[in-house]
Parts: C-alpha cells; structure tokens; sequence
C-alpha cells in the first residue's frame, strides 16, 4: 500500500501498532522494500489487467487517512472500476492469517484507482466485494474532499461521509432523465435595479467567471434573482450550485427556477425529500442529467458537471457551518471550488460579512450593490429606543414595550401584519437586578443565572443553585428577566391586543408564510416568515441581549438578523416601519439606521486586521482536559509565527443539555486554546495539528480515535471556528 504522504502497510491491516517508533520502523522498511506483483493470501485468481485496486476505508481516523491497495479478483474485475463503492477486509495485526482467514471485518470504501503493480511488497487483501457498479466518486469531487480535508486538519474519509450521501439500491436501479438543452439567456429582470448587475448577467451567460459579493436590496426578488443567475450559467452549457441556509429558502430558490425554466432542469438536495429521493438526485447530477443544484449546507459538494457558477445565500447564518468532522463551511467549500473549478462566484444576502469585505478589499470579489438612491426607495423606516429613552418611558417600566413600540404596533396593525423578533424563546432564560439592572451572576463561577420552571435559580456554567442573591452593585434582592423569550412576549401582546390574532415561529414550530391581514407575529431569529404583501411594521426587541453576547461576530450577528427582519417589512414610501429597542449609538445599530452592512462589515474588517483577528489571520481552537490539551500543545510543531492564547476553562455542560462540538462531556472540565497564525500561513497549521492529531491517535493506538471528541483523553481540533469569544 502507498499513500500521498509515503507512508506504507499491508493490504486491508491498520498499520497502527501500539507503539508510535515502531510504526515509523515499518513504514521505513516498507518503503525500501522492492515492488512485487500482488498476490492474495487467498491465492484467488486475479484480474489480467491492472490487478491492484487502491482504496480509501472509510475509517475517519488522522493515522490512516491514506490509501491501501488490494487485489482485485478476476470475478470482480468488470464492476471494480474507480469510484464504485467497496467493502474490504481491514483489522488490527497486519498479516495475521489464521486457517486461510484473515482476523477481521468488513468495512465500506472506496476504489479510487487501478493499478499494474504496487508498493506494498507483502500479500495483499483480496476485495471482498463490489457494493455496486454505480461510480460515485469521480477525481473531482475527490480533489475537493482532500482540499477540505486539508484546510480543515481533517481525514479523507470524514470529508466523503459529508460529500456522498448513503447508498440506495432503488434509487441506482432507476435511470436518470435525458439532459435538456441549454435553456436561453434570461432577461436581467430585478438585476437591473444593482449598478452592475445586468453585467453579471451577461458575463455568466456569454461562458465567463465573474466573481461577485451581492448585497440585495429587501423584499422577495432575491430568490427569482439567484434564479436567473442560474439561468444565465445554463444558458452558456455549464452547471450552477445554489447553496441556502435552510429548507424554507431553497423552496424559494426551487419555485423561482420552475417559474423561471420549468421542470427538470435542476435539482433539490435538502434533508426534507427523504434519503431515497435525495439519493436519486444526487445521482441525476452525478449522471449528468441535471446541471443545477439549489440545496442546504451538504449541497456544497454536489458533483456537479462543467461547473460555471456557485453562489452561497447568507453565509453569515450558523447553519452553513457542519456540525459533523472536519465541519466545514459551505463558504469555504465553495471558494475552494471556485478556484478549483475556475468558476463563477456569487456570495449574496442581505447584510455582508467580514469575509465578504475582505473578498472584495482582496479584489479577489467585485462588489455587487444598488446604489443608495434605490436603496432608499426599497428599505423601510428604522427607529431606535435607547436606554436613556426607557428610563423617561413610564410603560416601559412596568413592561419592555416603550411608548414608541406600542405606538408602531398599534399604527401597523391598521395596514397589515406586524413581526415581533424575540432573540430568545421561551420565557427567562436570564436574570438581572430589578433596581440597577446589572446581570445576575453565580457566586462561584461568575457565570449566567438562570430560572428554572420551579422558580429558582442555577447558574448556566457550573449547573449550581443560588439561593440567597443579592446585587454586587447596589444591593438589591429583587431579580427581573433580562431576556424574555417568544413565549411570554406573545402572551403579553395577546393581553394587550386581545381583539389581534397572535402567531409564533420557532424552533417547535416555524411559519413559512402569514396572510397580509393585522396580526401579531412573534419569531425568534431566523424564523420570520414572509408576509404576503410585507409587514406593515416590525419589532426588533432586546437588542443589547444579541450585540452584548462574548463573541466577536456579535456585533455583525445582530446586524445581520435585524436586517433580515427589516427586509421583510414594506418600505418606507409604502408606511414601514421598524422599531429597533438597542442604544443607538452602538455600530450594528446605526449600520441598521443607515441600512449600510457594507460599511459596518469594511470597519470591522479594518480593526480586525489591526488586532490580528480572523479572518485576516487564522486561526484555530484545541479543546480538552487540561493535561490532554497540555500534552498536544507540547508535541504539536507548530509554525515559528504561530501565537497560543490560553488555555482558559470551558464552561461546563450541565447533564441533560445538547452538547455542542468542541464542548465538554458533561461532569468532565476541559479548557481551550487558541492558535493564531498571520495571513499565509493557514496551511501550515492545519498540517502540523492534523499531523500531531495522527501521531497521538496512533501512539493511543486508536483510543481517541472517534468520529466524535468524547473519548477520555480525548482532544478537539476545529481550524477556523465560527464562534470566537
């Protein structure tokens, strides 16, 4: 067996033993020992031509994410053909063969090329068996499933878990539809309201790569806008990739693409179509019978055929972040795929990131935006209330709601629907002093206070109760809800209009549309649905709870939620109107006021750059118990401009709570640090933690070697993690 890094081992076995010298022992040896003709313990009869098959294993562990050659019997010399799936014979104890059997399982891969000879000179494991005929893994999909194992210190193996869905017999026996022909050049439509928008148009149209960050202007035309930039890519023979945030936007992507070139001519990845359909799809775009892909986050490796354009929707939301190793971004997936490809790229929202300003600040992106004439026309009023204002508000001392809010709601309500947007659901999931509103915080540990449903109090880090607090700042011992969540606010807006319909959208439930009569629409972030005809008015409550989070994408965060609420709202010719309860003189707010998210996305990226913060620099996080973290930060070789911040100590999961990656077990204590490399330099990180992770997993002899990071002893790698504190 041979492998890109050049480290060898025998046909099917792990080539981890115990011990980390004596592996490299073997590796040397196998490396100076001659090529052979393969040859099978089995002494089956091969295949006359090209008898070796090199297989990736599906195994998903830093130590083995090489290839392994086997032989190829003669039987299975006709479906072995590269990019089939497999099942191979792999265990510990290379060469151990007992009554003509090799000690181990069966387990799935994939043939990713024939070979006349190979590199392992010892006997080499027969295949066991063809899965299947059907090639799913063709050498572009692979080349990217090894670029974003690479960016990301991951394996091979756990990037094509992601990029290849599971396999369905029905689905394979199904053939796909004959292509359509290129469909003609759509018209600019909406794109003309964008200063160069019909340009972009014809440059995807006429076979070019124009690279792009759109900021769109509010209202529904962004779906039937992607739409057409779609069709411009089909029009010129080549393939497009849609990638949105969620089920509720890729059913508008999917409605505008039908209304705009009927059926058949693109497909629908999402988790909703169910495995089988989903499957079937995939394998259309595989075949070729389909050259457009509109999906969620696992869409972004779709192998779609003579790529001319990917455009990623929002990419500032949190779902385009995989939760699953090596936990990729749809981003990053698809500029690596724009460079690969040589394609067309299209990063489009309402708001901006900092990764788009730096994009275009690169010049690697050119900016695609209305000039601000027609984005005065397009986006509504914004109105702020500040603390200075709630303090002279008589109603918003006996309720959150000042004056003004109250004023809006009751003047939208005679026009149309009104959205309340509720960063937290739920009722109070935070505490604060009645008198001087300082947070509430655990003795112990400084951490959140929290209600439970009894009543009392515990802290959100270490999981303790409180049972006498009392304010450090002005001696208080009454507490009020700092947060309250969708729940309770639309209780009290149904005490307060009770002659007004109240509907919620959340996590248990969440509206895809509301009708365009009055009603009071209270949604947490991220679930607004969309009114017919626009709300006449919107409420963008507790601010501060979203800007004051210790994270430093809070201030774009909150930004980037309020604009999508906002853009939902009629505009200000039409009597929109939007409320949002923050200091007005925090940045997201006035870039909210002026509706400018490029501006406030370019000074962010101008103190980040100063700071050395991402996404200027790179850099990554290391979790686990502190003698574990210790242990890595000590074997890892880290590049000579590379800077360790910390470690400092995670909060606690308390027993019960989802744990998200990179979190501790709970009842475990772990600490992360930060690693943080200048421009040019990502590569080379990545490549020493992914190489310390191999060398720890194979001196474990595979004990932390999980997909997941609950192993004891265990260490959590994450390159460029979303949520920096």
């Amino acid at each position: 067996m041979s492998s890109e890094n050049g480290q060898q081992g025998g046909g099917g076995g792990d080539g981890a033993p115990p011990e980390q010298l004596a592996l490299l022992r073997e590796t040397v040896r196998q490396a100076k020992a001659p090529r052979a003709k393969p040859r099978t313990w089995r002494g089956a009869a091969l295949a006359e031509r090209l008898p070796v098959a090199r297989v990736l294993v599906d195994k998903g562990v830093l130590h083995l994410d090489r290839y392994f050659d086997y032989a190829v019997p003669a039987e299975l010399d006709a479906d072995a053909q590269p990019g089939v799936r497999v099942r191979v014979r792999f265990g510990a104890g290379r060469g151990r063969v007992r009554e003509g059997r090799r000690e181990a399982g069966l387990i799935d891969g994939f043939l990713v090329e024939r070979l006349a000879e190979s590199d392992y000179a010892g006997p080499l494991a027969a295949l066991a068996q063809v899965v299947s005929p059907e090639p799913v893994l063709g050498p572009e999909l692979l080349g990217l499933a090894r670029a974003v194992a690479d960016r990301y210190a991951g394996s091979l193996a756990d990037v094509l878990q992601l990029a290849v869905p599971p396999r369905s017999a029905r689905a394979e026996q199904r053939p796909s539809p004959a292509p359509l022909p290129p469909p003609q050049a759509p018209q600019p439509g909406s794109w003309g309201r964008y200063e160069h928008g019909g340009a972009f148009l014809d440059a995807l149209a006429s076979g070019g790569a124009p690279r792009a960050v759109w900021n769109a202007l509010p209202g529904p035309e962004w779906s039937e806008e992607l739409a057409r930039a779609v069709a411009a890519t089909l029009a010129s023979g080549r393939g497009a990739l849609v990638v949105v945030p969620d089920g509720r936007a890729a059913a508008r992507v999917d409605g505008a693409l039908t209304a705009l070139l009927g059926e058949g001519r693109h497909a629908l990845l999402t988790a909703d179509a169910g495995p089988e359909k989903r499957y079937r799809e995939w394998l259309a775009v595989r075949r070729g019978s389909v050259r457009a892909v509109v999906g969620t986050r696992a869409a972004m490796f779709a192998p779609v055929r003579d790529l001319g354009l990917v455009a990623v929707w929002d990419d500032g939301d949190d779902s385009h972040s995989e939760q699953h190793a090596p936990q990729p971004h749809a981003r990053d997936v698809l500029l690596l795929r724009a460079a690969q490809d040589g394609c067309g790229f299209l990063m489009g929202g309402w708001s901006c990131t900092v990764e788009g300003a730096q994009l275009v600040e690169s010049g690697w992106a050119r900016p695609l935006v209305a000039g601000r004439e027609q984005v005065r026309r397009a986006v509504p009023l914004v109105r702020t209330v500040g603390d200075q204002d709630l303090a002279r508000d008589e109603a918003a001392r006996a309720a959150r709601l000042p004056s003004l809010a109250w004023q809006a709601v009751r003047e939208g309500l005679r026009h149309g629907p009104v959205l309340v947007q509720v960063p937290r659901r739920g009722y109070v999931p935070r505490m604060a002093c009645a008198a001087c509103r300082a947070p509430a915080r655990c003795r112990h540990c400084s951490g959140p206070l929290e209600a439970r449903d009894s009543g009392s109090l515990w802290c959100g880090w270490c999981g303790r109760e409180e049972n006498a607090w009392h304010c450090p700042e002005c001696g208080g011992f009454k507490l009020r809800a700092q947060v309250v969540g969708a729940r309770r606010t639309a209780e009290e807006l149904g005490r307060a209009f009770p002659a007004v319909p109240v509907r919620t959208s959340g996590r248990e439930q969440v509206l895809d549309t509301v009708p365009g009569t009055p009603a009071l629409v209270v949604s947490t972030p991220g679930a607004e649905p969309v009114a017919e005809g626009g709300y006449a008015a919107a409420l963008l409550l507790d601010g501060w709870a979203m800007v004051g989070r210790p994270d430093l994408r809070a201030g774009e965060d909150a930004l980037r939620r309020w604009i999508a609420a906002a853009s939902l709202v009629r505009p200000q010719g039409d009597g929109g109107t939007v409320v949002v309860v923050a200091e007005p003189t925090l940045r997201p707010v006035q870039a909210l006021v002026r509706w400018d998210p490029v501006g406030h996305a370019v000074r962010e990226l101008a103190e980040r750059a100063e700071l050395g913060f991402p996404p200027v620099s790179r850099m990554a996080a290391v979790a686990g118990t502190g003698e574990a973290l210790a242990a890595f930060l000590g074997s890892v070789e880290l590049p000579r401009e590379a800077e360790v911040l910390g470690p400092v100590p995670l909060p606690v999961t308390p027993a019960g709570r989802t744990r998200r990656p990179g979190a501790p077990p709970p009842g475990e204590r772990w600490e992360r640090a930060l690693i943080r490399v200048p421009p040019g330099r990502g590569a080379a990180l990545a490549a020493a933690l992914k190489t310390a992770q191999a060398a720890r997993m194979a001196a474990r002899g595979g004990a932390a070697a999980s997909r997941g990071d609950g192993a004891s002893g265990a260490v959590w790698v994450r390159v460029d993690p979303p949520d920096i504190g």
